[in-house]
C-alpha cells in the first residue's frame, strides 16, 4: 500500500478520537493542524516526514506521532509552573531552523549555541515536556540567568549510558539513554572534557537527532568519512532531527565542520 497525505490524515483521525480535537488539512503546505477546541491550542504536523518514516517502520511511525500529539495536547490544556519544579528544567538542543515562538505566537526562551544549533529550555512532565516561553518566565519573575543556571545543573546530574565501537581504527562513543536529553548532553562541559582527556586523535562530536550524542576519537581520515555517513543516516531517521553536520571540539569550543568524501574536514 502506498501512503498518501490524505490516507495518513484519515488514519490519524481514526486514532485521535477525543471529541474536542479538530483537524485542518492544508493541502498546499502538506501539513495537518490538530487543535483542542476548548483551549484553541494545538500542534501542526508536516506530513511528508511522517510518510518517509512510515515507509521504513510502518505502524511504529504512526504510533509515535499519535503518542506525541496526545501528550502535547494534554500538556497544553494544563497550567504549568516553574517554581517548585526546578529539578525538572532542562536545556534541549535544537536546529537553528526550529521555531522561536510557540504555536500561540509567544516567544520561546532560547540561547545561542553554534551556527547550526540553538539551546531551548524545557519543563519535564514525565512522558513529555513543555518548552518554556517568555510568558511563563514573566509570570513567575524568573530571569534568563536563573533558567540557564538551573538547567545547566540538571543536565550535568543526568546519568550517562555509553556504548563504544572501534570502526576502522577510530573509537566511536554513542550516548543514548533515551530520556529525551541525549543530544543535550553536549552542553555538559565536564563530560566533554572527560572525553577530551582520553582521546588520542581529534575529538569530533555530533548531535544528528534528539536521542543520541556521538563522540568520536578520530585517528585517521576514514574516521571522518564514517562519521559523515553515520551522522547523515541518524539525522534522516531521527524523530527530532537537529543537524547532519559534525563538530570538532578543541579548547572548549565546538567548530562545525564540512566533511568531504575521502578528505579531512573543512572548517
Amino acid at each position: 500500500m502506498k501512503m498518501t497525505s490524505r490516507k495518513l490524515v484519515e488514519i490519524l483521525k481514526e486514532k485521535l478520537t477525543q471529541p474536542q480535537w479538530q483537524f485542518d488539512f492544508d493541502r498546499k503546505k502538506d501539513s495537518l493542524r490538530i487543535e483542542d477546541s476548548t483551549t484553541n491550542k494545538g500542534v501542526t504536523l508536516s506530513l511528508p516526514g511522517i510518510i518517509a518514516k512510515w515507509e521504513t517502520s510502518k505502524e511504529k511511525a504512526i504510533n509515535e506521532v499519535v503518542y506525541y500529539v496526545e501528550e502535547a495536547l494534554i500538556v497544553m490544556s494544563e497550567k504549568q509552573e516553574l517554581t517548585g519544579k526546578e529539578k525538572s528544567i532542562f536545556p534541549v538542543i535544537r536546529s537553528t531552523s526550529f521555531p522561536t515562538e510557540s504555536n500561540d505566537g509567544i516567544p520561546l526562551c532560547y540561547s545561542e549555541h553554534t551556527a547550526e544549533t540553538r539551546i531551548y529550555y524545557a519543563l519535564d512532565l514525565g512522558n513529555t515536556y513543555r518548552l518554556i516561553d517568555e510568558k511563563m518566565m514573566e509570570k513567575e519573575n524568573w530571569t534568563s540567568d536563573q533558567l540557564k543556571e538551573v538547567s545547566s545543573f540538571n543536565i550535568r546530574s543526568l546519568k550517562t549510558s555509553i556504548k563504544e565501537d572501534n570502526v576502522a581504527g577510530n573509537i566511536f562513543y554513542f550516548l543514548n539513554a533515551n530520556d529525551g536529553y541525549d543530544a543535550s548532553r553536549i552542553l555538559n562541559e565536564s563530560l566533554l572534557q572527560s572525553f577530551e582527556e582520553k582521546i588520542e586523535g581529534k575529538m569530533a562530536v555530533a548531535v544528528p537527532h534528539q536521542d543520541v550524542l556521538i563522540i568520536v576519537d578520530v585517528r585517521n581520515n576514514t574516521g571522518y568519512d564514517i562519521l559523515a555517513q553515520l551522522t547523515m543516516s541518524f539525522f534522516a531517521s531521527g524523530t527530532v532531527p537537529i543537524t547532519a553536520l559534525s563538530f570538532l571540539y578543541e579548547n572548549k569550543k565546538l567548530e562545525p565542520v564540512f566533511i568531504l568524501g575521502k578528505n579531512k574536514p573543512q572548517k
